[in-house]
């Protein structure tokens, strides 16, 4: 056990864990962050997926030693049931969830590309989601989602 410092959605969290524990089990074990879905486990869907330093980065194989002393941004940090992001509010507007599992980690890529390019095109969208798979085949939506969430985040 060690002690690990990290400031996960702007609060600071000092936390007695095994250094090798994978960030997701104690976001969502430890911390009760359980937003951040358990995919694969091995860094190829996506599900996964939080902003680190704001960058979108996996959080299922990573141990939370990597992420000390780093800002970490889950799911929750970006917006409540009551005040959506407005990147949730496209996902919602666009129909883009089915199952709904693998949206966090979408929402949070989408998140992190439009943090640095507010106006991306549908191929600079599609090569940040390539690391994200949905098996319920909203993709279309997805797209159309990212997309609207740009054009009403540039107003």
């Amino acid at each position: 056990m060690a002690k690990i410092s990290i400031n996960v959605n702007g609060q600071e969290h000092q936390l007695d864990v095994d250094e090798r524990t994978p960030l997701i089990y104690v976001l969502r074990n430890d911390l009760g962050l359980k937003g951040t879905k358990l995919g694969c486990g091995l860094e190829q869907c996506g599900a996964c997926k939080v902003l680190v330093d704001g960058k979108a980065e996996f959080s299922c194989n990573t141990p939370v030693s990597v992420f000390e002393n780093r800002t970490v941004t889950t799911i929750e940090g970006i917006g409540t049931p009551d005040k959506l992001h407005p990147i949730q509010q496209a996902f919602v507007k666009e129909k883009a969830a089915q199952c709904g599992y693998c949206i966090p980690g979408i929402i949070m890529a989408i998140k992190a590309l439009l943090d640095v390019n507010p106006e991306p095109d549908r191929e600079t969208v599609c090569e940040a989601l390539s690391d994200n798979l949905c098996r319920c085949g909203t993709h279309p939506q997805i797209l159309k989602a990212a997309m609207r969430a740009a054009k009403e985040m540039c107003k």
